[in-house]
């Protein structure tokens, strides 16, 4: 078993909250815990978290810094997950149901390498 990296990217998941509708909102973290128990209960899962709004970025060999938060949008990386997959096309099917699409969000399927 491999262990691959799950980056979640944008989701509109910020509608629900604009909506005040606690229980839209309950609703879909509900659908998360659903989904990562299953990981978990098959041996998939290994962590992950979600990430907050401070932030940093540097460039230019460390010479700039950029402070965040950073702007919403599909590229802003809201959290991750590790998760155990044979290999890329089990991780990618195990990532299908993941319920950011149901928010139009992006999953980032990347493969942790070994030192």
């Amino acid at each position: 078993m491999k262990e691959y990296l799950y980056l979640f990217r944008g989701g509109d998941t910020h509608r629900i909250q604009e909506q005040n509708s606690p229980e839209l909102w309950q609703a879909h973290m509900m659908k998360w815990k659903t989904w990562m128990e299953n990981l978990a209960a098959g041996g998939k899962l290994v962590g992950g978290q979600p990430l907050g709004t401070e932030a940093r970025v540097l460039t230019d060999s460390g010479k700039k810094v950029t402070d965040g938060p950073f702007a919403e949008g599909k590229e802003v990386v809201g959290g991750y997950l590790m998760v155990k997959a044979k290999d890329l096309a089990e991780a990618t099917t195990i990532a299908k149901d993941c319920p950011i699409f149901e928010h139009d969000g992006i999953l980032e399927i990347r493969d942790i390498g070994q030192i």
